[in-house]
């Protein structure tokens, strides 16, 4: 049976001045999943969240939401639980009093003690929002956009600023909802997070979509290979030898991005005997990450370049 569909843009286009933001993205958004959205700062992530939300005016193209529905319309707005980078909630209530009012705002709302238990949060039931650390308030933003029992929940960057043990805690509450069948949006910087998480990978830059898929459909369709070694080659010579896509030199080791990790190595131990260190692995999300935005970044400077 197909999921049905939560969001749907079409030629999806947005300037800032002469700044474009985003350049034409067309995306469908299934329900029942988690579909991270990647991309370096400047990507557009934002842009597109804003618009999901309507928080921006549509410019170009067009965004319906769960079949029909405008974004910004009231009857959107009630089934979306959001968790925004910049919070904007009043910092001078506790915890409980934030939870009770973004729970008077639901005719059903979630069990607020429960929520707290789930979230670790009770020890900090009658503290002020303004009096906690940003992985506490991380937490409790959470808290917010769950409390509604949304059909859909957008994040953005929630897990920043936490600890190991909160990380797992807000995994676990976002793979929770995920198996009761609300979808989520989950923008992340996190290759882990999105590899362990998510159902659906989207990879953005530019203002445009590079990739989408499986992690693994992504990871496969980009035949990159990671190279980690020390060595006293310049990283000019390395950058001009077969395959080489990126070199980036560490605290420790060189790291190197191949298409062909045979042909790279090859030429990496021909060029210097006394190489230490040498690690290959095959490509991982992160490692198709950054060939993809590379590989994007290197087109759109050609591209100014030509013009």
């Amino acid at each position: 049976m197909d999921k049905p569909i939560v969001a749907n843009c079409s030629a999806l286009q947005h300037r800032y001045g002469s700044t474009p933001a985003l350049a034409g993205i067309d995306l469908t958004l299934h329900g029942g999943q988690v579909s991270a959205l990647l991309g370096p700062n400047g990507a557009g992530k934002t842009t597109l969240i804003h618009l999901l939300l309507g928080v921006l005016p549509i410019q170009q193209g067009r965004i319906e939401l769960f079949g029909s529905l405008r974004p910004g319309r009231k009857e959107a707005q009630q089934r979306i639980g959001v968790m925004l980078q910049a919070s904007g909630v009043q910092d001078n209530l506790t915890v409980a009093e934030l939870l009770a009012l973004f729970a008077s705002f639901y005719p059903e709302p979630d069990s607020q003690i429960g929520l707290l238990d789930e979230l670790d949060l009770l020890d900090l039931a009658d503290r002020r929002f303004d009096r906690l650390s940003g992985g506490q308030k991380q937490r409790v933003l959470f808290a917010l956009a769950v409390v509604g029992r949304p059909d859909w929940l957008i994040l953005d960057e929630p897990t920043t600023g936490l600890d190991p043990g909160a990380r797992r805690i807000l995994w676990r509450a976002i793979e929770k909802r995920r198996t009761a069948g609300v979808s989520i949006l989950l923008c992340t910087h996190f290759m882990d997070e999105a590899q362990k998480l998510a159902d659906h990978v989207i990879v953005m830059d530019h203002g445009r979509i590079l990739d989408q898929g499986t992690a693994d459909s992504i990871r496969r369709r980009v035949p990159s290979d990671r190279i980690r070694l020390r060595t006293r080659l310049p990283a000019g010579q390395i950058e001009a030898m077969p395959a080489v896509q990126s070199v980036q030199s560490g605290e420790e080791r060189i790291e190197i991005l191949s298409s062909n990790g045979i042909d790279t190595v090859r030429a990496l131990l021909a060029a210097d005997d006394s190489i230490e260190d040498l690690e290959v692995a095959g490509a991982d999300l992160e490692t198709a990450f950054l060939a993809l935005t590379r590989l994007d970044s290197n087109q759109a400077i050609g591209q100014k370049e030509a013009a």
